[in-house]
């Protein structure tokens, strides 16, 4: 099962691409991947997962060879797994495993995003809420995430200072950091010339790590963008993905020629 998340992680499939293609929740995605074998999963999932990927069974796994055409490959299932799926409301959703207080929740985060998204005059909403959508993303993946919406929380009054639902000696560490951190940025107690040089060195190493992550799809985005340039488009969607991915598969094989 390593070698499949492996596999995934270098494809860039996130778990909420994986669940829509399989047409399951997330947590059941992580479910499946915790399991010791794919001889574990639904047959039904296993096969879908085989056909995203091109393969009959396990054995052909370490035959895959991850390039610019089969990451194209890939891509274009899963674009057109979106826009067969495409719903312009919620019913496409379903919601029946979860009890009625997580409804009510999820009610409310929904009704919150629906109102800021409709108040956006100027898109700061928009980027305010995709930030949020890859910090959900990442919820799994960092135990920090968990720490700092708990800090969050804490600060703004809305859950008391001394709640530990998670690990509690992590927690204190990282809240008496991020108080300290905080404090130094509201008030203003830190040397410019000094928080100015860590910001560089922060910018330093992100540049760098998402410099290695983009190195492999570099390619292809350059590809994407000559495409949507030739077929005179701005963006892939619905309407086009189809298309556009043809116009990439053709490029790349003049390149060839």
């Amino acid at each position: 099962m390593q070698e499949l998340n492996n596999l995934l992680k270098e494809l860039g499939i996130s778990k909420v691409k994986l669940s829509r293609y399989l047409g399951v929740s997330r947590q059941m995605v992580y479910n499946y991947l915790e399991l010791k074998t794919l001889d574990e999963w639904p047959k039904d999932k296993k096969m879908r997962l085989f056909n995203l990927l091109g393969i009959k069974d396990n054995d052909e796994f370490k035959n895959i060879k991850v390039d610019i055409d089969y990451i194209l490959k890939i891509e274009k299932k899963l674009q057109e797994q979106e826009n067969d799926t495409l719903k312009t409301d919620f019913s496409a959703y379903d919601f029946k495993d979860l009890n009625k207080k997580q409804q009510q929740l999820l009610g409310e985060i929904l009704d919150i995003l629906k109102e800021m998204l409709a108040e956006d005059n100027n898109n700061t909403s928009y980027t305010a809420i995709k930030y949020l959508y890859h910090f959900l993303q990442m919820y799994n993946d960092s135990k920090e995430i968990k720490y700092f919406l708990a800090f969050l929380a804490k600060t703004h009054g809305f859950i008391q200072p001394r709640e530990f639902v998670f690990n509690e000696e992590e927690q204190t560490t990282f809240e008496g950091i991020m108080f300290q951190a905080m404090n130094l940025f509201t008030n203003g107690g830190a040397s410019r010339s000094k928080i100015v040089e860590v910001h560089n060195r922060f910018v330093e190493e992100m540049e760098a790590k998402r410099e290695e992550k983009l190195s492999r799809t570099q390619e292809l985005n350059t590809l994407k963008v000559q495409a949507l340039k030739e077929l005179n488009y701005t963006e892939i969607n619905a309407d086009n993905a189809t298309e556009v991915f043809e116009k990439i598969a053709e490029i790349q094989s003049r390149k060839i020629d």
